[in-house]
């Protein structure tokens, strides 16, 4: 059994690739088969042990608040935090310090869904790494971030990189579990090319930094539902998992 019972979920964005569908309401509170696709993503969470999620809002937060507030979780204790301005993943990441509190966590995307299994997998591997992310094998990951490995240790990730250049197939899925110290890498970060504070760019510091960075592979089903045309998969995945 796994020792880490925080999480932490990234859902301040609006989900601008959406159009229409978040004008009046945030990307992860879109509904998936009668309920909002956070509450899917936390159920899932609990049944991998966590007990603790921090909920990182931003865009229409007051919706993300007043659902679970009527909809509570049945097993985790849900805390807020608030990212006033929309400068980046490192920088709603920062907010989860306090919560954090010295000790490790797992951190996913709000718009991600997987099986309760890979949460339990990184988070069993999180005791002997100073990070895990969790990777999916595709044809080619230049629409992410490619993520190359040697043995058990990841040695570099490529964001965005061109089509048809990379020699790995493994694209970085978006779920971390990490030790505290990646708020120090987070404190370091400039902004991005994109003005933004880049998660990834921290994420790639710790790499670069020799410390050792495991991985795991999703086996199964993983979606980061960023377009209309992934809700329709997405629906389908809850709707047979619940």
């Amino acid at each position: 059994m796994s020792l880490v019972t925080k999480a932490v979920t990234l859902a301040a964005g609006r989900g601008t690739r959406m159009g229409e569908l978040t004008e009046d309401c945030p990307k992860p509170m879109l509904p998936l088969g009668g309920r909002p696709m956070l509450a899917h993503q936390i159920e899932r969470l609990e049944a991998a042990g966590i007990r603790e999620v921090l909920i990182v809002i931003g865009y229409k937060g007051q919706m993300v608040r007043d659902y679970f507030a009527q909809h509570p979780p049945a097993q985790a204790r849900v805390e807020y935090a608030v990212q006033e301005v929309a400068d980046g993943t490192g920088s709603a990441a920062k907010l989860a310090r306090d919560f954090a509190a010295g000790d490790p966590f797992l951190m996913v995307y709000g718009d991600n869904l997987v099986e309760p299994a890979v949460y339990q997998a990184l988070l069993e591997q999180a005791a002997g790494a100073e990070m895990v992310l969790a990777v999916k094998h595709v044809e080619d990951p230049y629409q992410g971030a490619a993520v190359y490995v040697d043995g058990d240790r990841v040695t570099r990730i490529i964001e965005k990189p061109p089509q048809g250049t990379s020699t790995t197939n493994w694209v970085n899925a978006g779920i971390y579990v990490f030790q505290p110290s990646i708020f120090t890498e987070l404190d370091r970060l400039v902004l991005s090319p994109r003005g933004e504070y880049e998660l990834t760019d921290a994420v790639h510091s710790v790499i670069a930094s020799g410390k050792p960075v495991a991985w795991r592979p999703i086996e199964g089903y993983w979606r980061d539902v960023g377009r209309p045309e992934d809700l329709s998969s997405a629906t389908e995945f809850v709707g047979g998992g619940d």
